[in-house]
């Protein structure tokens, strides 16, 4: 009898366990290599977000004009500029006078809640919980993103901003040569597919960026109204941080919330609770019109979904990875769809589902 374990099956079983373990290497390394790089590698995706939102600007711009791409691109990114410098020229001393002036309430206000709550006594347990004015300033502290790689404080913001500036341009004047560079790592026999992942990919967060700017403005404009309207103190700088967090789907407007309650608790507490009226309303208004607009357009996905990736996300990165977890699911979401459900599964009903709706349209 010939023994079973012949030297062609040793050196395949070989072959087999030094695949495994070399896959399990490259995943713990890749995985400790996100883990260290979380900042470096965060500060990147939302460059790639304002390139993409660049470069759908100047393309429906270029396609609108009929002109080239790259001279639309100069044109939105000269008017972004124009714009942001207008109105920081115009509001800069406005902003900067309520920014201290909020800095300089909110222990106030706090305060002030916490001794409300201390008068009643089925409240008076929860005065216990409630933060110290310095704990306060030192948790709004924390909920501001990590500074930066190489800066700290102001700097730091500035030197984000700036490299998000300039990294996000020259991404969106040659979107194809870091493309062919990123597909040139996968198999040539995959690269077509992995090029259209990208080419979905980028379109998908393109209609999200877009729909999600919209929303932004529409959330900020409202705020600040409608905080001037009912009198509340420092209505400007509340509707730009309402306008900024509302980047963060559920939580943002939570978030944004507390400081104008806050503020408007110090003047009356009625006021205080027509300022979470005009939050409620706000919210219901973007729940139930935009953001399922922003959903059908770009794509959908469900809220507890949004909330759980922000938890998980927000537990790995931080701030920074709960204001990035809705982009960042997204991006899984055409992934997993394409790369597992269609080419590994088999399931293209999606694809019929869209062949079926436009014939019906």
């Amino acid at each position: 009898m010939s023994d079973p374990t012949s030297p062609p099956k040793q050196r395949h079983l070989m072959r087999r366990f030094a695949l495994v373990d070399g896959m399990a290497v490259l995943f713990l390394a890749l995985a400790a290599g996100i883990y260290y790089a979380a900042d470096a590698l965060l500060l990147v995706f939302g460059c790639i977000l304002f390139a993409i939102l660049l470069y759908e600007l100047s393309a429906r711009l270029g396609r609108r004009l009929h002109i080239n791409r790259k001279l639309a691109l100069a044109i939105v990114v000269g008017l972004l500029l124009l714009v942001i410098g207008l109105g920081g020229w115009a509001m800069a001393p406005q902003i900067s006078e309520q920014s201290n002036q909020l800095a300089q309430q909110l222990p106030a206000s706090a305060q002030r809640l916490q001794q409300m709550v201390e008068q009643h006594p089925l409240l008076q347990r929860l005065a216990k919980d409630l933060p110290q004015p310095k704990e306060l300033m030192q948790y709004l502290g924390k909920m501001v993103p990590n500074a930066g790689l190489f800066f700290g404080g102001v700097l730091g913001a500035i030197g984000n901003v700036a490299i998000i500036l300039f990294v996000g341009i020259y991404f969106a004047i040659s979107p194809q040569r870091y493309k062919d560079g990123f597909i040139r790592l996968v198999p040539p026999s995959k690269r077509a597919r992995a090029g259209q992942v990208l080419d979905e990919i980028g379109a998908t967060l393109a209609r999200w960026l877009l729909g999600t700017s919209c929303s932004m403005l529409i959330a900020g404009i409202a705020t600040a109204i409608g905080l001037t309207l009912l009198g509340v103190p420092l209505g400007l700088i509340l509707g730009i941080i309402a306008g900024l967090l509302d980047f963060i789907p559920y939580l943002g407007p939570i978030m944004a919330g507390v400081p104008a309650v806050l503020i408007a608790l110090s003047v009356d507490p009625q006021l205080a609770l027509y300022t979470v009226a005009l939050f409620a309303g706000i919210q219901l208004v973007q729940g139930y019109i935009v953001q399922p607009l922003i959903d059908s357009w770009a794509v959908e996905i469900a809220p507890a979904l949004i909330i759980v990736m922000q938890l998980i996300f927000g537990t790995i990165f931080g701030f920074a990875g709960i204001a990035l977890a809705t982009p960042m699911t997204a991006t899984l979401m055409v992934a997993i769809k394409m790369l597992y459900v269609e080419d590994i599964l088999g399931d293209h009903a999606d694809d019929k589902d869209k062949d079926e709706e436009k014939k019906d349209s």
